[in-house]
């Protein structure tokens, strides 16, 4: 069988132009299969991120306030659902027990209620962004 390098090209291209990482084509005698291996981040990205990541928290420590913690490991949610009205806004007061947010772990939403009343001074972090047990998510006054 000769590999026919021209459609494997063709199929390759469309992946860039459509934005996909793997692409399948077959007809009644062929199926051919193209996919992109993305590389792992090499160490200096890695350190680069590692160094944001920890000025942000530092940042995040050096505020004055009632620090409002995450009390799981998860991605966080800003809002009920996508488009809706986020849970809190800066300047916005709120009380204890109010939802602050949502963190979905292992396919479970789950409520983030405030732990003290007052004012939101400061977000910690943003829609849909991963959060650390004991995370700084707000900061209120």
């Amino acid at each position: 069988m000769k590999i026919d390098k021209d459609k494997i090209k063709e199929l390759t291209n469309c992946l860039d132009e459509l934005g996909l990482s793997e692409l399948e084509y077959g007809d009644k005698d062929l199926k051919i299969k193209v996919s992109k291996w993305q590389h792992a981040p090499s160490d200096s990205s890695l350190k680069k991120s590692e160094k944001n990541l920890n000025a942000k928290h530092q940042e995040n420590k050096n505020l004055s306030g009632i620090k409002i913690t995450s009390p799981i490991i998860g991605t966080a949610y800003c809002a009920p659902e996508p488009g809706a009205k986020n849970f809190i806004e800066i300047g916005k007061k709120i009380k204890k027990g109010d939802t602050i947010m949502i963190v979905e772990a292992m396919k479970t939403m789950n409520h983030v209620p405030s732990t003290a009343d007052g004012v939101v001074r400061k977000i910690c972090i943003e829609d849909g962004q991963p959060v650390e047990f004991g995370q700084t998510i707000i900061i209120l006054d």
